[in-house]
């Protein structure tokens, strides 16, 4: 069937049929309905997601909001539980508290006010924040020698720190860049200190083969290490 006649046939307008193929066609097969019935159904949850938020909801927000509660505090309370209904039993994530008080603020309103921090960003406190976490020193990549991008020789190494799910369990690697030989241990957090302390342990047998230690620049944790391991 064309599309002028699939329309007729659901009593819609061809432009209708139209725009849905357009939007749910992949370059193999063509319209894809798998594909669009997925988008449909998350579509629909999002909808639903904003019909959630009745005024009832809106006034308990609102009320909690002025006892100081974080929208995570609120968004806690409000859910379904196991063993039953928390003063509301409706289930809103906090995400969606954030977004209801944004919307409201681009409105006019003043539930911002209302949260602990104002939706004020800490870096706006100072400019000393943006310049957390920068090395003293610090040598840029480019300034390192030309030898270590050919990989030619083995005692180039580049170190990192990796990092477990929720922040839990951190390793600490050492690669060299020709061999690939690699380095892990574990240590009990990412400080400063821990990591120098692994990273020596770890550098120390392999010393003397040791040309260059490459590490980010950038303000994790990790980056307060390296000149101390080089200068060690």
């Amino acid at each position: 069937m064309n599309q002028k006649n699939i329309a007729i046939k659901l009593s819609v307008h061809p432009s209708t049929i139209s725009r849905e193929l357009r939007r749910n066609r992949d370059l193999l097969r063509g319209y894809n309905a798998e594909l669009a019935q997925v988008i449909s159904t998350k579509l629909e949850k999002q909808k639903n997601k904003r019909d959630s938020l009745t005024k009832t909801i809106q006034k308990y927000i609102r009320a909690k909001l002025k006892l100081d509660w974080s929208p995570e505090q609120i968004s806690g309370r409000m859910t379904r539980c196991p063993w039953g209904k928390l003063d509301t039993g409706v289930s809103i994530v906090h995400e969606t508290i954030y977004k209801y008080i944004y919307r409201n603020k681009a409105n006019g309103g003043k539930l911002y006010k209302s949260l602990r921090h104002k939706n004020k960003k800490y870096h706006n406190r100072s400019n000393k924040y943006q310049a957390r976490g920068t090395i003293i020193g610090r040598v840029m990549i480019d300034k390192r020698p030309k030898v270590v991008e050919k990989k030619s020789r083995i005692g180039d190494w580049e170190i990192d720190t990796v990092v477990g799910k929720d922040h839990k369990g951190f390793l600490v690697t050492v690669v060299d860049r020709k061999s690939k030989f690699t380095m892990i241990r574990g240590v009990p957090s990412k400080h400063a200190e821990v990591v120098t302390q692994a990273l020596i342990e770890m550098i120390t047998p392999v010393k003397n083969i040791t040309h260059t230690i490459t590490s980010d620049n950038g303000k994790a944790p990790q980056e307060y290490f390296l000149r101390a391991v080089c200068i060690s």
